[in-house]
């Protein structure tokens, strides 16, 4: 197990100094300039106008050469300093990340395990019931197909808009002072339903899809055939199928975990949920280097550490992958 953590250890080092570096690249060479929408706040000060740029220029490092920059940044990421948001300043882009990544996780959490728990369920049941598959997979095969962020704006439309049911922006009400009270709670909630809804059916029908094709596959197994000529149920028969049929849907997780992601950020946009994603957004548009490499840096651990924890529950799970990095098996 030693020489597989190592291994492993190893590849999503040499990932996570690609993506830093990609994402302390990327804002430097887009169109736009981040002083020059800080400068837009000060108004009426033509004559100070330059020193101020001059010094806002200084005091974030873009004086610097690119290359000073970069180990700049590496310095400041391993002491914990991701710098101060230039559209929210005097604001650390920390203190920002901070209170947006409990949004994410709230809704990312619950959103994955049940999607995954409830859509391998139904696709077993699916794929041992032929009344059943043929009244469920064109609904699972609606919802795999639909794009996060068309699929948010329906829900937002129809429960939000037509019915009125719940609302369709921000975590929770204006009036609500965020608290441990029943007030906030149940207001949280309100606003929490309709982008955990979201996540959580679009991913249902991919797990759905996956499983039901494994069952498939498992049943016309030799070993299958021959519990069902013994006169095992259909009960029995897929509690065997799903134990086989799950390890390709836990490497599935794993490989879609960055799409999940995306999908989460693609969502918290359509219903302005102040996640990492709205928090990017707001970035991007104000040209804030900081923050903007500061939520790309928390949105690459969550996907290397989420991979990695998956990784570890796949040795777990099937041994021989863990036998096939210890050399015990050719």
């Amino acid at each position: 197990m030693g020489k597989y953590l190592s291994k492993k250890l190893i590849i999503y080092l040499i990932t996570f100094f690609v993506a830093v570096t990609i994402d302390w690249a990327i804002p430097r060479f887009m169109p736009g300039e981040p002083i020059g929408m800080l400068l837009a706040r000060f108004q009426g000060m033509e004559g100070g106008r330059e020193i101020l740029e001059s010094q806002f220029v200084q005091a974030f490092g873009l004086d610097q050469p690119l290359i000073e920059q970069y180990f700049s940044f590496w310095k400041s990421l391993f002491s914990g300093d991701l710098g101060i948001s230039i559209y929210a300043f005097p604001k650390p882009v920390m203190t920002i990340i901070r209170e947006a990544i409990i949004f994410d996780i709230v809704i990312l959490v619950p959103a994955i395990l049940l999607s995954w728990v409830v859509g391998n369920k139904l696709g077993a049941y699916s794929g041992i019931n032929k009344k059943a598959d043929n009244l469920m997979m064109p609904f699972f095969y609606f919802l795999t197909s639909s794009p996060y962020f068309w699929f948010a704006m329906v829900i937002a439309f129809v429960f939000g808009v037509r019915i009125g049911w719940f609302p369709i922006n921000s975590a929770y009400g204006s009036t609500i002072r965020p608290g441990l009270t029943l007030s906030f709670i149940l207001s949280f909630l309100h606003h929490w339903f309709l982008p955990f809804l979201t996540m959580f059916l679009v991913q249902l029908g991919g797990w759905a899809i996956g499983m039901r094709n494994m069952i498939l596959y498992e049943r016309s197994a030799n070993y299958a055939r021959y519990m069902e000529s013994l006169g095992a149920s259909d009960r029995l028969i897929r509690s065997y199928g799903f134990r086989n049929g799950v390890l390709p849907q836990v490497t599935g997780l794993a490989l879609r975990l960055s799409g999940i992601i995306g999908g989460a950020l693609m969502t918290q946009i359509v219903f302005a949920y102040p996640g990492l994603g709205f928090i990017m957004l707001r970035a991007i548009m104000n040209h804030d280097y900081f923050l903007i490499q500061g939520t790309f840096l928390f949105i690459v651990i969550l996907v290397l550490v989420a991979n990695f924890l998956v990784d570890i529950a796949y040795m777990v799970i099937d041994p021989r992958v863990r036998y096939s990095y210890s050399g015990e098996v050719s």
